[in-house]
């Protein structure tokens, strides 16, 4: 086992991995830019180090200033956590070259699945079903676009071969505006992403959001722990999370789940990882994998019982999974809201002081957060600021949980949206269960009218 990991993120995520290492008996170093410096979890490190200013260009995403940071301190291992660099797999390479472990997926298999066009040709092959669109990237040839749009049939949806984040998407309801469609995103696909490949799937009209979770080792050991429900979403980001996902029969999960699992032997996964569906009618059909620890894991940790932070570090490690398919037994309900400094309905950001914080608590409540009383949200970064978790015996024991949960928290001098989740806590068709991608988007247009 390591004696020492360096962690590359920042806010809620490098506190949960810092309580993990703890945990383990492993020191952890933290590295921060300027704006993060005063972070409870730099002052609970073992050592920190400022790789640069509070541009996450020039810090976070530093590979060079990262690399030196874990040779200056001498760690074994660097943890990237999720977003920014933890799914480069150029980032990884270079982890693995200057004589780290890399926590996480192999870069061979962090490039495989992130670019959409190849993860969706691996997964056919695999026999993970996916969305109904072009074999590869699109060519240039117009007559061919248009040939393979009327096959799939409209609506469709163009989406950036290397995007991610619900970014590099545009639907395409008719012919006519299907070319310019097609070249405005693959412009904006090579501004942003650095790739301007393009690929089609058929847009489905009313689907949900279902994810599978994983965990495989080096050993060709991989298992899945069940399904969460991410169809509350705002612009392709997710608000609330849950697991299981309310309505759909058990053995439709299990038969999603052992292809998911099946796929990651075949390709040599090793680590954490999220396959994720869009589910409409009875069906799955695969649109992307995230190659690291999902923000709303915490969902599945609780369900299953199984800590994925610790499993992803003992599996890089070189250990093997401690537990079988046979042996994931899952739960109850858990469900998890994003905590964000933001304005509830107009979403603007709102960073700046925290004058007052109050955590929630109670049994079957759990919070992940790195913020205190007197800590300044910088503007810098992603508004996120934290989690509220519950857990219940049953789905409707949970939602009592979280509305108890929201009530009891405070948080004073910035804004944020836990009036949105009051709200939807007791909104009839949320409690009902099973809303799809679209209903928090027409929930707040009714909202405004």
């Amino acid at each position: 086992m390591f004696k020492k990991i360096l962690i590359a993120n920042r806010g809620e995520i490098a506190l949960r991995i810092q309580r993990a290492c703890r945990e383990m008996g492993i020191k952890a170093v933290m590295v921060y830019s300027e704006a993060d410096r005063d972070a409870k979890y730099v002052r609970l490190a073992d050592e920190a180090v400022c790789i640069g200013p509070a541009s996450s260009t020039h810090s976070y995403l530093s590979m060079p200033a990262i690399i030196s940071a874990a040779e200056v301190t001498d760690a074994e291992a660097i943890h990237p956590g999720y977003g920014f660099l933890s799914e480069n797999a150029d980032f990884a390479e270079r982890v693995e070259k200057s004589g780290f472990t890399f926590i996480g997926p192999s870069p061979d298999s962090i490039r495989l699945m992130g670019d959409k066009v190849s993860a969706k040709q691996a997964m056919i092959r695999a026999g993970v079903p996916c969305v109904p669109g072009s074999e590869g990237a699109l060519p240039d040839d117009p007559v061919v676009i248009k040939r393979t749009a009327k096959a799939v049939g409209y609506p469709v949806i163009i989406k950036a071969a290397g995007g991610g984040g619900g970014r590099g998407m545009r639907v395409v309801h008719t012919e006519a505006a299907l070319l310019h469609a097609v070249q405005t995103t693959k412009a904006e696909a090579g501004a942003a992403f650095g790739n301007p490949e393009v690929y089609m799937e058929k847009f489905l009209q009313n689907p949900r959001h279902i994810e599978i979770q994983i965990l495989a080792d080096t050993h060709r050991n991989a298992v899945y722990l069940g399904e969460r429900d991410c169809s509350m979403q705002r612009r392709h980001q997710k608000v609330i999370e849950e697991a299981p996902a309310p309505g759909i029969a058990r053995r439709l999960i299990e038969k999603i789940g052992e292809r998911c699992a099946a796929a990651c032997k075949k390709i040599g996964y090793r680590g954490a990882g999220t396959f994720e569906f869009l589910f409409e009618n009875g069906e799955f059909y695969f649109i992307e994998m995230n190659t690291r620890v999902q923000v709303e894991h915490p969902v599945t940790e609780w369900i299953s019982g199984i800590d994925i932070v610790r499993t992803q570090i003992a599996v890089a490690a070189g250990e093997k999974l401690p537990f079988t398919q046979r042996q994931v037994q899952l739960r109850g309900h858990s469900i998890e809201c994003r905590i964000n400094a933001e304005d509830a309905y107009k979403f603007t950001p709102s960073p700046g002081r925290i004058t007052t914080w109050h955590a929630p608590g109670g049994p079957g409540v759990r919070v992940d957060s790195h913020i205190y009383t007197n800590y300044f949200v910088p503007p810098n970064y992603d508004s996120m600021i934290g989690k509220i978790i519950v857990h219940g015996d049953t789905r409707e024991q949970a939602l009592a949980r979280m509305r108890t949960a929201l009530a009891e928290t405070v948080i004073e001098g910035i804004k944020t949206n836990i009036p949105l989740h009051r709200e939807l806590m007791v909104d009839a068709s949320f409690v009902a269960g099973g809303t799809n991608i679209h209903y928090l988007e027409e929930w707040l247009s009714q909202r405004e009218r």
